[in-house]
Order: C-alpha cells, then structure tokens, then sequence
C-alpha cells in the first residue's frame, strides 16, 4: 500500500504541473496575439511558448506512466490495489477528458508552432475562451475521481 501511495502522489503531482502548463499556454498565445508589430516582445514569447510546451509534454509523459501504474499496476505488483473492475466506470469518463485536455493542449501547441512559421493566430479573445476549456474538463475529472459516480 506504501508503493500505491508514492505512485499516487508522484502521479498527481506530474498531473498538476502539466495542468498549469495546459492553463499558461493559452495565455502565452494570448499574449501573442496582443503583442501584434512588437517583433521582440513576440519572440520572447514565442520562447517561454515552447519551453512550457517541452515541459507539458515531459509532465504529460510522467503523469501518463504513473497513470497507468495506477490503473494495471495490480497485475504485476504484489499487494497493489485496484482500479479495474465493477464499479470503475467513471474511469472512462476520466480518460475521455483527459483525452479532450490533451488534444486542446496540441491545439494550443499548433497554434505556437505557427507563430513561429508566420501563421496568424486566433483573436485574443477568441484565445481567452479557449483557455476556459480544459478549466471545465478538470472540474469534471475532479468530479468523476472523487465522487466515482459509475
């Protein structure tokens, strides 16, 4: 049960910092798309854009291991609890959020990768509305983890 909580904690801590990713990217778009004819201000930017992207990602990959540790990490250690089985339907309903999250986050990342190509991004508020996004789906994950509702 000690591995099962260490799991837990390394896999909500690597989920929180990839959160904050996911809320600051938008901003940084927004930012952008504000910063219109300021050539210096965008590219720095651009900069701290992609260096949050590359840290997403690594937390993404890290939360997902641990993730899946936590969800079939019972078939291969001994004494580990499990999340399969009746009762755990609220796990695809978590999984298909995440998924959305994940997809709003490439979009947010596309968006990056053609500033830097010269593309034209979305209005700023355009952007701000898009950043409410993955607020509500975490809401819901939340919802889904504590209460387990199927």
């Amino acid at each position: 049960m000690n591995l099962y909580l260490w799991v837990k904690t390394f896999h909500l801590l690597f989920v929180i910092a990839w959160m904050a990713a996911v809320f600051y990217l938008p901003r940084i778009l927004v930012n952008i798309a504000e910063a219109q004819g300021q050539a210096e201000v965008q590219a720095r930017l651009v900069l701290m854009g992609q260096r949050l992207y590359r840290f997403g990602h690594i937390m993404l990959g890290l939360g997902l291991i641990l993730g899946a540790v936590l969800w079939l990490g019972y078939r291969f250690l001994p004494d580990f609890p499990t999340m399969v089985g009746p009762g755990t339907h609220w796990m695809h309903g978590k999984l298909a959020l995440v998924v959305l999250i994940l997809v709003h986050y490439v979009i947010a990342g596309r968006w990056l990768k053609g500033v830097d190509k010269g593309r034209a991004l979305p209005s700023s508020r355009a952007l701000r509305l898009f950043n409410e996004i993955p607020v509500l789906a975490l809401v819901a994950v939340i919802w889904l983890v504590l209460f387990k509702p199927f």
